[in-house]
């Protein structure tokens, strides 16, 4: 029962820190930009050329799309920032924010924590930003806040301003940007539903855009940032490995247990035997026994696997490099429906397994063990 138990304790926290780690790094992706980007194929982050625009009546059109959750316009501009003698290059992003917001501070940005650290500034302080083109443009910024990007662990920082700024340095209108970014719902965030909604929303610009529409195309997230999806398919596939391995040792270690319980009741079998009872109802026996170990091992990893997951959702007190995991603490995701599914599995494959020592009531001899008594 106890190795049912931290097989299965295993088996759970293994399922809940993939799905976390999924979850949390999809929708940190998905919030800072989007799951699938119609863009223009010349758009070139480093000057002022390409932008689209945000009138087209195709965007209606992809906004009926069942699996579309929102289109959020954006624009990018490559920049460099200095601070004193700390200069480093970052991708700044424009995104629509509210009036009020804009209005009480001007050229306000939001940088992510690992710039932070490696210029040294905090909220409150100023950024000096160039940007290259034609001209060099100048910007004095000033950083109103930091956020923890799931990108901090890669050389891709992007620092969030207003819209209405980039627009004005590229000297474009309100309604042209670099970008429509477009959120899908959560059921359709996944390696075919990201592939599904980038063909989709490509097949409507083609069709349905300006008359030079193959100058737009669609991009899932993916291809942006494949590395990091590659590396969610690695865990994946890790996770696959231990829940077959921790069924088969939970397995073995209850062949081994009704191994025993067999060796010690060769005599109540023998008598059952030649009572008139068959091999297949005695089996059936043994079965019913070590199957209530089973569960009882299921429920008690079960219930010690919600409760470390629990601890950790809520406090978060396993922390981790986000250089290397992206994220800064271990994720945790209950996926019930795949929890219910490899206790299912697990329990039958066990079970299947058990038929294996059941062979050996067949060659139990009653005539044999009665003479013993």
């Amino acid at each position: 029962m106890v190795s049912i138990a931290i097989s299965f304790l295993i088996m759970i926290i293994s399922v809940a820190v993939s799905s976390g780690f999924r979850e949390e790094i999809r929708d940190g992706i998905s919030d800072l930009t989007g799951d699938v980007q119609l863009v223009p194929a010349d758009m070139n982050y480093i000057n002022d050329s390409s932008p689209m625009s945000t009138e087209e009546e195709y965007i209606a059109d992809i906004e009926k799309l069942p699996e579309v959750r929102k289109i959020v316009p954006a624009v990018y501009r490559a920049g460099i920032i200095k601070n004193g003698d700390n200069i480093h290059g970052v991708l700044f992003k424009g995104i629509p924010r509210d009036k009020g917001e804009a209005d009480t501070v001007k050229l306000a940005v939001t940088i992510p924590s690992r710039l932070r650290d490696l210029i040294g500034v905090e909220p409150g302080g100023k950024m000096l930003s160039y940007f290259i083109g034609e001209n060099v443009k100048v910007r004095n910024f000033n950083v109103t806040g930091v956020y923890d990007g799931i990108m901090d662990g890669t050389d891709n920082m992007i620092v969030l301003c207003d819209i209405a700024d980039l627009q004005r340095l590229n000297g474009w209108d309100s309604d042209e940007v670099s970008t429509l970014e477009i959120g899908l719902a959560p059921s359709h965030r996944n390696t075919p539903g990201m592939r599904e909604a980038s063909d989709k929303v490509g097949m409507i610009a083609l069709e349905s855009g300006p008359e030079d529409g193959g100058r737009l195309i669609s991009t899932s997230v993916m291809s942006r940032y494949p590395q990091i999806f590659d590396w969610l398919d690695l865990i994946d596939f890790n996770v696959v490995f231990i829940l077959v391995l921790m069924t088969i040792v939970a397995g073995f270690n209850m062949i081994s247990g009704l191994l025993i319980m067999l060796s010690r009741n060769i005599s109540t079998i023998g008598t059952l035997k030649s009572l008139g009872m068959t091999d297949r109802s005695i089996a059936k026996v043994f079965l019913k026994v070590a199957s209530v170990i089973v569960l009882k091992g299921m429920a008690i990893g079960n219930a010690a696997a919600f409760l470390l997951c629990g601890i950790q959702y809520w406090t978060r007190i396993i922390k981790l490099n986000p250089e290397n995991y992206f994220v800064s603490f271990v994720p945790i995701h209950l996926n019930i429906p795949m929890i219910i599914f490899a206790d299912v599995i697990s329990f039958i494959v066990i079970m299947l397994l058990l038929l294996i020592p059941c062979l050996f009531i067949s060659r139990v001899d009653p005539a044999q063990t009665v003479r013993a008594q």
